[in-house]
């Protein structure tokens, strides 16, 4: 799988978690988000798609994004 392909379904992933929480509250949704890729995925999953926020996260729903904003802040 090339590394875009992999982007893409980190993405597909991160974004079906967003989805899943969109019926919460936004801090709550973010924290949902957060929670559930800091504890559920492996942590080279976490390190690609953290990676792939700071060039820019096209694709990432706003909620999904700002996740990953959180885990990178405390990865920092």
């Amino acid at each position: 799988m090339s590394p875009e392909d992999q982007d893409r379904k980190l993405v597909y992933m991160a974004n079906q978690i967003a989805t899943f929480f969109n019926t919460t509250a936004d801090g709550e949704a973010v924290a949902g988000i957060e929670n559930h890729i800091r504890k559920l995925w492996d942590p080279r999953m976490r390190a690609k798609i953290i990676a792939f926020r700071a060039r820019g996260g096209e694709g990432l729903t706003e909620n999904a994004a700002a996740a990953v904003d959180r885990l990178a802040s405390e990865a920092a």
